[in-house]
């Protein structure tokens, strides 16, 4: 039986992959796995969940409220709120768990289930297995005063607002750290639609805030992180200092600078490193990072003094590794910025702000900050209709990365990858220059395609 949790969760297409039937099991399942050992600082066990604007997510929070109801955890409902907002709150509340109803960047039509344990942490692989071998198994349910409660608690939407204002001033050290910035922020009709505006305004920027409608249908629909073209051309309208784009649930960012030109989630935490280290406040100056960072910023953190540890593909990973060594700063090219003073998972709002907070300390633009952190040139090939299960087994495609790589030399790269929440194959090549980077990936592409085609 193939593992239901994937690299973030739970995901799939809302309503044939990912059910309220499904819902409802993992609920309690979950709630088994979570409360186990009773130790509870509330009446009951109490769970934080939150979701993002699909047109799903009402089905599926509702499933996922009722199953955890039913295995008598009280429910706290909060609404359209960011994942990070969650993680927070579940920390902020000393709730026993949390759960997101989301499916992060994906089309609209997909939708997904991840949990945050006590203290708003991700959970690992030995957590997730342990709720799908709970899942159909009998329970004794709970009656009469002992079923769980459901309240809707938006009013925790603030306490989340609050936290990431208070943890950019307690980084700046300014009471206004965003003070005379212009700001354009792209909410990709999802998650940060309900936070972005009040945040950058409260933190003293001047924000325009766009993409903030959203309708249930129209969430990452040629907007946000993965379309920035319409958030890079409303900066040059604007005139702004900066922007940033958001995707679905606003656990990352990425950011354009003054010209429009995309400043992507390696400068994003190089910028941050770099001002951590002068401050003091970089733990053993040292970064965490995935394979999937360019060399440009391991050239970059290597001539300022910065290690790099690497992890896995995952914010995940980034996390454990972080965690283990108690590293203050990881991240991944995608956007996803964790800083372990202020978050226990990536916040694509605080990173913005911190972003701004930079620029407004320094009195130097975006672009400016980032010139040292080059990006070397990156080809990433996604090669769909494969069994990405025979990535790292077919014998003729390993040969074919050896040979590649040893062409490439010490100045570039060949990474393959199995999506962790798509059936694909990701094919990334760095090179010296484009044209050398996208010969290799389309030649080891081709390879991908006629090695693992699903016969």
């Amino acid at each position: 039986m193939a593992r239901l949790f994937g690299t973030d969760g739970v995901r799939g297409v809302a309503n044939v992959d990912v059910t309220p039937e499904l819902a409802v099991d993992l609920a309690i399942a979950a709630s088994a796995v979570f409360t186990d050992g009773g130790r509870s600082t509330h009446v009951r066990p109490t769970v934080v969940i939150g979701r993002d604007t699909r047109i799903s997510g009402h089905l599926l929070s509702s499933a996922m409220a009722a199953g955890l109801a039913s295995a008598g955890v009280d429910v706290w409902d909060v609404g359209v709120i960011p994942t990070p907002g969650v993680a927070h709150l579940v920390s902020a509340t000393d709730a026993d768990f949390g759960v997101v109803i989301s499916a992060s960047h994906n089309p609209m039509a997909d939708n997904g289930i991840k949990f945050f344990a006590r203290g708003g942490h991700k959970v690992d692989d030995a957590v997730e297995e342990s709720i799908e071998e709970r899942m159909g198994q009998a329970v004794a349910r709970p009656t009469g005063e002992r079923v769980g409660t459901i309240s809707l608690r938006t009013d925790l939407l603030g306490v989340y607002i609050a936290h990431v204002v208070d943890s950019v001033r307690k980084f700046s050290g300014s009471e206004a750290p965003l003070a005379g910035l212009k700001i354009v922020a792209d909410c990709a009709h999802g998650a940060a639609s309900t936070v972005a505006d009040e945040a950058l305004r409260s933190a003293g920027a001047d924000a325009t805030v766009i993409h903030a409608e959203p309708t249930g249908l129209n969430i990452n629909d040629g907007v946000g992180s993965t379309h920035i073209e319409p958030l890079a051309a409303m900066v040059i309208e604007r005139e702004a200092d900066f922007g940033v784009a958001f995707d679905g649930d606003a656990d990352r960012c990425l950011a354009v600078d003054n010209t429009g030109q995309v400043v992507d989630g390696d400068q994003i935490m190089g910028l941050i490193a770099l001002r951590m280290k002068t401050e003091g406040s970089l733990y053993r100056d040292t970064i965490v990072a995935t394979v999937m960072s360019n060399l440009g910023l391991h050239k970059a953190m290597r001539q300022s003094g910065i290690d790099i540890v690497e992890t896995a593909v995952g914010d995940r990973y980034v996390l454990e590794a972080m965690r283990e060594a108690g590293y203050s700063l990881g991240g991944e090219q995608s956007g996803h910025i964790i800083l372990s003073e202020y978050t226990t998972t990536g916040d694509g709002l605080l990173v913005s702000l911190l972003i701004g907070s930079i620029i407004a300390a320094t009195g130097t633009s975006l672009r400016d900050l980032v010139a040292s952190i080059e990006r070397l040139p990156q080809v990433l090939v996604n090669v769909r209709g494969v069994d990405k299960s025979r990535v790292f087994t077919d014998e003729v495609l390993e040969e074919a990365v050896a040979e590649a790589r040893a062409s490439l030399g010490a100045d570039g790269r060949v990474l393959l990858r199995p999506s962790g929440t798509e059936p694909l194959v990701r094919v990334m090549v760095e090179a010296e220059s484009k044209d050398r980077a996208e010969e290799v990936a389309d030649a080891l592409a081709s390879i991908v395609a006629a090695r693992l085609a699903v016969s």
